[in-house]
Formats: C-alpha cells, structure tokens, sequence
C-alpha cells in the first residue's frame, strides 16, 4: 500500500526528470484541455510533474487551484499508479472548468492510464548458480 501523502520524493523537481517523460512517454492519455504523459520509473511510487502555463491559463489563482486539484487528486489515487512519471500538461480553457467536473475527469484520466498503460514488471535479479568447472 502507497501513503497517500505527496511528499518531495512524489514529484518531478528537476528539468532533468521532466525532459525524459517528454521525450520518451510510454503512455499518453489526452483530455479535456490537458495532455497526461506517463514513463516507467522503476520506482515503487508514482511522481507528479505540473506544466501549466500562463499562455494556457490567463490567471494565477485559476493555475494555483488547477495545481490543487491536480495534486489532490493524485494523492487519491497514487496507488493504482505506482511504477509512472508522470506529467500533466495544461491546454487552453482548462482554467473554466468547474471543480466537480476537473476532479470526475482526473479520476477518469488515472484509470484510463492505469488500465491501458500497465508499466512494465520488474525484472528478476535472482542470481543463476554457475558451477565451477575444476580441471
């Protein structure tokens, strides 16, 4: 079971972590004005990165409650996510939509990922026992 907090180590801080999920996704999920892009991360938690601009939402109080909903709603449902980077890019006319309608659409959006864009399973490392050749 995944905490459900959002803690530093659940999100993307660094360019870095942000231009590998933009230049290799593994899964792409769009919607309703947004973009959702996933990557393996061989991780055993999930983590958020947020891309919402000012040419995509006008106004820093609808970007800062967007933010809000993104992350709360990630919080929520982390646990069928573990495994992804992933990253949320907002398009025009996100900032008009109501919150009951952007919190019903996330959770469709995570399921989406979650059931068409499993990561991939970890790799055994068991070691193979080799016998020693005595000559």
């Amino acid at each position: 079971m995944v905490s459900q907090d959002f803690s530093r180590e659940k999100r993307l801080l660094t360019p870095r972590h942000f231009k590998a999920v933009f230049d290799s996704p593994t899964g792409k999920v769009p919607g309703k004005n947004l973009l959702l892009l996933a990557r393996n991360n061989d991780l055993d938690h999930p983590r958020l990165g947020l891309v919402i601009g000012k040419k995509s939402v006008k106004l820093s109080v609808e970007r800062n409650r967007l933010k809000r909903l993104m992350r709360e709603s990630f919080r929520l449902h982390q646990d069928t996510l573990v495994g992804w980077d992933i990253v949320i890019v907002a398009r025009k006319g996100l900032g008009d939509v109501e919150n009951p309608e952007l919190i019903q659409h996330f959770g469709k959006l995570w399921k989406r990922l979650a059931r068409t864009h499993k990561p991939a399973p970890a790799v055994s490392t068991e070691t193979v026992g080799v016998d020693s050749l005595d000559a």
